[in-house]
């Protein structure tokens, strides 16, 4: 596209004058004003707010520019879309050398690389650099160093096309700016803030725990986990509100040159509890508060030790941005941070180590924030925002200081800092504007901002913001959390009192303090606790109780939700519950736990995970009448038969609102890490007449940064009277209603396979509760690559079972008999039957079965079927395989949208629906004797077509299998009588599959 006539206008003026504009008499703020104001104006960008947006969702942030350290504050432009930055832009006076100065440009990358931006500019209009800000900047590397594109002010028109398609809003809006900060010749040598600043404070903790452990003799292991996180909790918080100018700039900095460092540190630590009133400092006994920190104060530590940490942490050493670095970036380093703990060794040494918890889950990951808003927006925001019509609408905000958010597994803290950011906003924008128009309401303004105990307040920049306290009042009254990690809890602490901070200045806070007469920050001890979520005090009403001593009661850490929320209680539950809870595995839990579970949780059975007693706690948690529940959860949920009786809790006691199924591995940069899929499930209490379910699910392969309905591969509605009908509840998302006709049809035509065939799974070779060692087990002592004995039989692999064909691979044999883990019955590797692999084809997701009568063993890769009856074998085989009953198992059992290990469970093929023939039937006998036909032709066929050589016979072979194939298919329709409208949504369900 040509560019503007204001661009041009702007390009000949700065031609024309460009002496003066470079002189030392021409500054920043003027070349601001006049040239890069309606530059961007003319890339669509609303510079001025002249829309009157709320502050936090303004096009552009402007930034005054204070001078810490020879750095600005923060850059002179931020610019966003729906709250979110996207890229900033630092400013230069036209006398700067933008192409060879590499101090701008180490400032500009700090601050994009500390936001986590892809890119930034750094510009004095005279020149234009484009930057990448995803490698990690170093003091003295040159200007040129991570630069991707750099122009002149006389090529702005002629390169106006490729300006607007990267930095337009309408580009952002239509994805190309994210398109081209993805090119992948821009991520050699990348290396994220979160990873960096884990890798920083985790040498912290490293260096910290050895040299207390060193010096303080008197220390256990827990005591020196509390004292490390404590210690970088605090210098993690200050440097943070120097950075934001809350705390006098390089106060920390101080202590270096002084001795005994941390004695110096204590004081200042002590000197933040006086100021701030936080958990986070306190060291002093004070009513209504809990038990003080008496044990850091008096810790030795090496000066060594500090000044490396603190050193570390400033301008120009130190890549770190604090004033811009998001609060959930921070979450994300502190979740995988709390994944280890100390260990102490016989001698008093520290050793850093995974936390137990972490490996049976697989590793530690953090909710991406696309999935958080989400959650957020689908419970507060539907209280918030009046869409609940047993909720009154539009809300008042005495009403909404009743509201009671919590997450009951809240690990950094993550779901909370959003529903307290959505808390503020909203509160922002009752106060401040009209909330129809959304404009600025003069009235609202001057009440709210006046009398003794103001809500808002207009900073010198003309931003209107809520005070401190009123922050404190909603924070103390909405949010609520637990988690069993006490060091979890602190980070949550540390992170929401950072949010409250937000924004402030220095000057504003000491104005705060004085009007108040008491202490900035509230303490959280009472709102966010350590405990044992799913663990209640009737355990020592138990028999568990006689086994309880101290160490088990710690790791139980017995939680009272009654006593410990007294006011939650008697106001009827939580409002919302939200969250992404453990997904630990029950197996291997200790026995008291387990025993518990068992015996209070109704949907628990030997199967499930914890996240599913999370979700069936929550009921006994949540407001009956009017209560919301939205957490992210494995897609186990959606079909596995553990779980049945909880879906059929969730569909009988309350109202299923929405599902989001997840593209594959949606855990962003943890996704090679953690192979986890997921579904976002909302409901709300009470139970009442539905109709349909909100649906949106993605493929597998996709990658999203926002929960759409215009992005998602399905998205409609789902009968909840399907759901309530389907077998064990499941939920297959990706069933239409015309597929569900079918189905129903197809089971009305059939009768359950396990009356028909005996089922069983193959054996079970190694099983150390019956007695086989770890190594019997590593070595699998009774597999071999030859027959050493007369006990050794054929084995089959998982790939010797194919569709219509089974061949040995010739190389495995098990040593079969009593000794075995679970031995089968031999007649199941003997006998005349059907073979049916558990893990379907990936590609096709269709089911792979065989007929044999070859002794051939196998595991449980895949399950044997008897006859008991008089249909044949053949038969039975021929349905199994064809389109049709393929279609019935993907959408009736099936999350489709699985990209990996996708099974044929044998609870799930026992109830298969198989039209049976009346034999004494001629018409029915000739379908039978039709049948076994095709499908003995189908064996001989893909058994000669195995070990073709010759490709033209091959081809052939080919040819005829795929023709009888079809028959078979067209036989299988006839025999469940389908019309040509049913087999067609059959056929093109299984093409979408092929």
């Amino acid at each position: 596209m040509p560019a503007p006539e204001i661009v041009k206008r702007l390009v000949d003026t700065f031609s024309n004058n460009i002496n003066f504009y470079k002189s030392e008499k021409y500054n920043e703020a003027q070349m601001r004003k006049e040239f890069l104001d309606p530059f961007f104006r003319e890339l669509g960008w609303d510079m001025d707010n002249v829309s009157g947006f709320a502050p936090q969702y303004r096009d552009v942030i402007h930034e005054a520019s204070i001078k810490i350290g020879g750095s600005t504050k923060a850059p002179d432009y931020a610019f966003s879309i729906h709250g979110q930055y996207k890229f900033f832009l630092e400013a230069k006076k036209p006398s700067v050398n933008v192409r060879d100065d590499s101090e701008p440009a180490y400032q500009l990358r700090r601050y994009g690389w500390s936001a986590k931006l892809p890119v930034s500019i750094l510009t004095d209009f005279e020149e234009f650099a484009i930057y990448d800000c995803r490698k990690r900047p170093k003091r003295n590397e040159k200007a040129s160093t991570s630069r991707i594109s750099y122009f002149k002010f006389d090529e702005y028109v002629n390169r106006w096309d490729e300006i607007y398609s990267i930095f337009s809003k309408d580009a952002i809006l239509k994805g190309s700016f994210d398109k081209y900060t993805i090119d992948s010749k821009r991520h050699k040598g990348t290396e994220t803030v979160d990873k960096a600043f884990l890798q920083e404070i985790e040498g912290w903790r490293s260096s910290l725990a050895k040299n207390l452990a060193l010096r303080n003799a008197e220390l256990d292991a827990r005591d020196l986990n509390f004292a490390v996180q404590k210690t970088i909790d605090r210098i993690v918080f200050l440097r943070i509100c120097e950075d934001r100018g809350t705390e006098d700039y390089k106060r920390l900095a101080s202590l270096l040159n002084k001795r005994e460092v941390y004695h110096n540190l204590v004081e200042l630590f002590k000197e933040a509890d006086d100021r701030y009133n936080s958990g986070l400092f306190h060291f002093s006994s004070e009513k209504g508060r809990g038990a003080r920190d008496s044990l850091t104060p008096g810790l030795i530590v090496d000066d060594r030790v500090l000044k490396d940490i603190i050193s570390n942490l400033y301008y120009p050493d130190s890549p770190y941005e604090f004033s811009v670095l998001p609060a959930d970036i921070l979450g994300q380093v502190y979740e995988q941070f709390l994944g280890k703990t100390i260990r102490l060794t016989a001698s008093h040494q520290a050793k850093i180590e995974e936390k137990p918890e972490v490996r049976k889950s697989g590793g530690v990951y953090y909710t991406p924030s696309y999935i958080v808003d989400y959650i957020v927006e689908k419970t507060l925001g539907n209280i918030l925002n009046g869409t609940n019509p047993d909720i009154e609408n539009p809300i008042s905000v005495l009403s909404a200081a009743k509201i009671k958010v919590l997450d009951p597994a809240c690990g950094s803290g993550s779901f909370l800092i959003v529903a307290y950011q959505y808390l503020i906003d909203w509160h922002l924008k009752q106060y401040t504007t009209d909330i129809e128009t959304g404009e600025l309401q003069k009235g609202k303004l001057k009440r709210h901002s006046s009398g003794k105990s103001p809500k808002i307040y207009q900073t010198p920049t003309g931003e209107w913001r809520l005070t401190v306290d009123e922050r404190k009042r909603i924070l103390l009254n909405n949010i609520y959390g637990v988690d069993l990690d006490s060091q979890a809890v602190e980070v949550t602490k540390l992170s929401l009192l950072l949010k409250v901070l937000e924004g402030e200045t220095q000057q504003q806070l000491q104005r705060d303090f004085i009007a108040a007469r008491e202490r900035i920050l509230p303490d959280l001890g009472h709102n966010i606790q350590c405990g044992n979520s799913l663990i209640g005090p009737n355990i020592y009403f138990s028999e568990e109780s006689q086994i309880l001593d101290d160490e088990i009661e710690y790791r139980l850490n017995v939680f009272d939700w009654e006593s410990s929320f007294p006011e939650v209680s008697k106001a009827g539950g939580f409002d919302c519950i939200i969250g992404n809870p453990p997904y630990v595995d029950l197996k291997g839990f200790p026995e008291q736990e387990l025993s518990y579970i068992f015996k209070n949780y109704s949907c628990a059975n030997n199967r499930i995970n914890l996240f599913a007693t999370f979700m069936e706690k929550s009921f006994s948690l949540i407001k009956n009448e009017s209560g919301y529940f939205s957490m992210i959860v494995p897609t186990s949920i959606l079909s596995q038969a553990s779980y049945a009786e909880l879906r059929e809790k969730i569909i009988n006691e309350a109202t299923l609102l929405d599902i989001a199924r997840l593209p594959n591995e949606s855990f962003g940069s943890a996704a090679g890490e953690v192979k986890v899929d997921t579904v976002i499930v909302t409901w709300n209490t009470p139970r009442k007449p539905s109709v349909s379910v909100n649906l949106i699910a993605y493929r597998g392969y996709e990658r999203i940064t926002s929960i759409t309905k215009d992005a998602a591969h399905v998205s409609g509605k789902l009968s909840v009277d399907y759901l309530s009908q389907s077998p064990d509840f499941v939920w297959p998302i990706s069933t239409t209603d015309e597929q569900h006709l079918v189905l129903k049809k197809i089971e009305s035509e059939g009768v359950q396979l396990d009356t028909l065939v005996e089922f069983c799974l193959g054996f079970t070779p190694y099983d150390k509760y019956k007695g086989h060692t770890k190594k019997q087990i590593e070595e699998k002592v009774f597999h071999a690559d030859y027959k050493k004995d007369s006990t050794f039989k054929k084995l089959l692999k998982g790939n010797d079972v194919r569709r219509y064909h089974v061949a040995w691979n010739g190389e495995t044999w098990i040593s079969y008999g009593d000794w075995l883990g679970a031995p089968r019955e031999q007649r199941f590797f003997t006998e005349k039957r059907i073979l049916v692999k558990q893990i379907i084809d990936w590609g096709s997701l269709r089911i792979w079965s065989t007929l044999t009568s070859d002794e051939l063993y196998n595991s449980q890769n895949a399950f044997n079927l008897l006859s008991k009856s008089d249909i044949s074998l053949e038969y039975i085989l021929g349905i199994l395989n064809s389109k049709l009953l393929n279609f019935y198992h993907q959408k009736r059992f099936l999350d489709e949208f699985k990209m990996r290990f996708q099974k044929i469970l044998i609870r799930d093929c026992k109830r298969f629906p198989i039209h049976v023939v009346d034999l004494e039937k001629s018409d029915e006998k000739e379908r039978h004797g039709k049948m076994v036909v095709l499908v003995k032709r189908m064996l001989d066929l893909v058994k000669r077509a195995s070990t073709e050589g010759n490709p033209s016979k091959a081809k052939l072979l080919e040819s005829q299998i795929a023709s009888t194939d079809k028959m078979i298919d067209k036989l299988v329709y006839q025999l469940y009588g389908l019309s040509e409208a049913e087999i067609q949504i059959v056929e093109q369900s299984n093409a979408t599959d092929d």
